[in-house]
């Protein structure tokens, strides 16, 4: 069984600044994961490439289609018609969310933010600093910085604090919109090796990228959302 199929998705946003203009966000978008897979979503700006994430991860509500999670036990649910207490749910134990930019409470040092989802995980407060360390060192965070709070830091230590805080202790289904996109190519590489590593322990993930050689080294499956169609992944 699959563990996401998206199937007939369609946004339509309402501009009610212009009279309630309405602008197709994205629509028949169709695609499944099998557990441990990697898609990548392709194509040109306004697509709506993002807005499918945030669907998927129901930030955004759809106007029609399904997106069925499959939990282990063979039960599903769908996304798109969920209740509110049963996403929270799943984003807590389920579902997780990269986006570009980090979103962190101020003076909280870098190594806390990383060994948070550790913490809540059940491990203990030590353990999880040193892993988070250790996340933050392989991710070419300096030694000096670990105790400083990241927004002080610049754009590309910023994001790479955020992909450490994502992937970290990651959830079975990890939707990543565009993580490695102000980072340069060593540490491109090494985003791109630390989500091949979680693939092999079965997370499946869902990607926005814009450097095709990430895409076409991380992917099982290229997904076109110009022609609605996967694309051909050599």
């Amino acid at each position: 069984m699959e563990k996401l199929k998206i199937r007939n998705l369609h946004k339509e946003f309402t501009v009610h600044t212009r009279g309630g203009l309405k602008i197709n966000g994205y629509h028949d978008i169709n695609f499944e994961l099998n557990k441990g897979e990697f898609l990548s979503l392709y194509g040109p700006s306004g697509l709506g490439k993002s807005s499918v994430l945030k669907a998927l991860y129901r930030t955004y509500t759809t106007t029609s289609g399904e997106i069925l999670f499959n939990y282990e036990d063979g039960s599903s649910l769908d996304i798109a018609k969920a209740s509110e207490s049963e996403i929270l749910h799943l984003r807590k134990e389920h579902l997780g969310y990269v986006s570009q930019f980090l979103q962190v409470l101020p003076r909280i040092s870098a190594v806390d933010i990383v060994a948070q989802p550790l913490i809540e995980k059940g491990e203990s407060e030590n353990k999880a600093k040193d892993k988070a360390k250790e996340m933050l060192s392989f991710l070419n965070i300096k030694e000096e910085l670990f105790d400083i709070s990241p927004l002080t830091f610049s754009g590309g230590e910023q994001q790479r604090v955020n992909i450490a805080k994502g992937i970290i202790a990651p959830k079975s289904v990890l939707l990543l919109d565009e993580p490695t996109a102000s980072l340069d190519k060593t540490n491109t590489n090494k985003v791109i090796d630390k989500l091949l590593e979680i693939k092999k322990d079965g997370v499946t993930m869902i990607g926005i990228f814009h450097d095709m050689d990430c895409m076409k080294r991380i992917s099982d499956k290229i997904y076109d959302m110009k022609e609605k169609r996967y694309a051909d992944n050599h």
